[in-house]
């Protein structure tokens, strides 16, 4: 069995602004009747969080079954990830190349995750970190670089809601725009 999450994060969040964000966010997804605007026990692994609106359908792509877990809105960095298993690549921001992390066969490539480890672990101290690509040696803040999957995406500002059908592009599309047009990326995995 398991929990599943769906974790819309808003990339251009900064530490400054992303508590005022997290409000507009939460004002749009209230008036939109997607959440409630009252606290409950209804996410996993945090006190409270937002239940499902009685418009929770307009977020989603079918309304295959009704949610049964509520939005938690994460502030402060955070490494956001998909939960089970790993990524299978990075991709470059310069050139576009793929680190590969495994093989076609899924066989680990030995020494290819650590630079990004390291990125990883650094970023979530530091707040900064680059990592040199493997192809064309030049080297991109970590932030910058993409995830097979979108495994991962580092942040200050993540809406994780539990146990929700698939959402629709439309429903996204609005929550970016009520972030102020930030790029967004959706990051979801099962716990």
């Amino acid at each position: 069995m398991g929990n599943y999450f769906q974790t819309v994060v808003d990339l251009d969040a900064t530490p400054a602004d992303a508590r005022t964000l997290a409000d507009s966010g939460l004002d749009w997804l209230v008036r939109e009747g997607i959440v409630r605007a009252e606290l409950t026990d209804c996410v996993l692994g945090a006190p409270s969080g937002h239940p499902p609106g009685p418009s929770w359908a307009k977020a989603v792509d079918q309304e295959d079954w009704e949610p049964s877990g509520g939005l938690a809105i994460e502030t402060g960095r955070t490494v956001f990830h998909c939960g089970q298993g790993d990524p299978r690549f990075a991709v470059c921001p310069h050139c576009a190349g793929r680190a590969d992390f495994c093989t076609d066969r899924l066989e680990e490539i030995e020494g290819a995750w650590e630079p990004f480890g390291e990125a990883i672990n650094a970023w979530s101290d530091t707040g900064s970190a680059a990592v040199t690509c493997p192809h064309c040696r030049r080297t991109g803040d970590l932030t910058a670089w993409t995830w097979s999957d979108d495994y991962f995406a580092l942040g200050y500002l993540g809406f994780e809601f539990w146990d929700w059908p698939d959402f629709s592009p439309g429903f996204l599309e609005g929550l970016s725009r009520a972030l102020g047009g930030h790029r967004t990326v959706l990051v979801a995995g099962k716990l």
